[in-house]
């Protein structure tokens, strides 16, 4: 719920300095309204300024930005209607919703009575929390190459993982490193990272590319790529990739911005 408040929060933001902009705009507008006919492939435009005159005035070509302007007046007021209708109804929902939704009945419950209880909506955290401390089946294959620490005091395959698994706990984002993913056809993969997505509750797969500058790991990458749509894993959907080579070093304030439009 907090995230859903967060969000009317936002766009209550997003329509005022909408609604700002167009009172504005309102100063700079000719008179009257604009009349829009149509005979065949010929569209015309009139300004109307009198009640009087339902014809109104033709504008030609050169007169079209007349035409702009009235169709954005137009505009103007009909957004202007909505958005102060819009704003009075977010203020309400949120104002309601901050003080008593379902979400409430639980997160009010004394702690005492709370470890008794099944929640039949998980809190965003307490969902987090479960989700970072189940067990699961995670690769085998050459620890001895995990010497590279995180924040988080786990060990990692190499530095720049180590700089990713440091930004999630950073942001905030519930990671896992290593996590076995069962494929269709029952072969099992490890994903770099396997990521919360909290607001969702979606998994999201990370793979870091660190090697680019050698073609076996180029065409591996490939193949793992492969064979993850295969499986309905889709880069930009659910699945993120990060990369590296000599050239092109890792990208930190790229992932930093993506991570923040993505996850936050």
């Amino acid at each position: 719920m907090e995230k859903c408040i967060e969000t009317m929060k936002q766009r209550l933001k997003s329509i005022k300095t909408a609604i700002k902009s167009a009172e504005k705009d309102k100063a700079r507008f000719p008179k009257g309204r604009l009349r829009v006919s149509q005979s065949k492939n010929q569209v015309r435009y009139y300004q109307v300024e009198s009640s009087d005159n339902f014809s109104g005035l033709y504008l030609t070509k050169e007169q079209h930005d007349v035409a702009k302007a009235l169709a954005q007046k137009d505009y103007n007021e009909e957004f202007l209607k909505s958005a102060r209708l819009e704003l009075e109804e977010l203020n309400r929902t949120i104002r309601q919703l901050s003080e008593t939704n379902a979400d409430l009945a639980y997160q009010n419950l004394d702690p005492r009575r709370r470890r008794l209880v099944e929640p039949y909506i998980i809190p965003d955290d307490e969902y987090a929390a479960n989700w970072l401390n189940q067990t699961f089946k995670t690769n085998s294959f050459m620890p001895e190459a995990k010497i590279y620490d995180t924040k988080n005091g786990e060990k990692v395959r190499s530095k720049s993982e180590a700089i990713l698994a440091d930004l999630f706990l950073e942001f905030g984002i519930p990671y896992h490193y290593e996590q076995a993913l069962f494929l269709k056809d029952k072969s099992v993969r490890y994903p770099d990272f396997t990521l919360l997505k909290v607001a969702t509750r979606e998994e999201i797969y990370l793979e870091h590319f660190g090697l680019l500058d050698d073609e076996e790991y180029r065409n591996k990458c490939l193949e793992k790529l492969d064979e993850y749509r295969q499986n309905g894993i889709f880069p930009g959907k659910n699945l993120l990739i990060t990369y590296e080579s000599e050239a092109f070093p890792l990208d930190i304030k790229g992932i930093r911005k993506m991570i923040k439009e993505l996850f936050l």
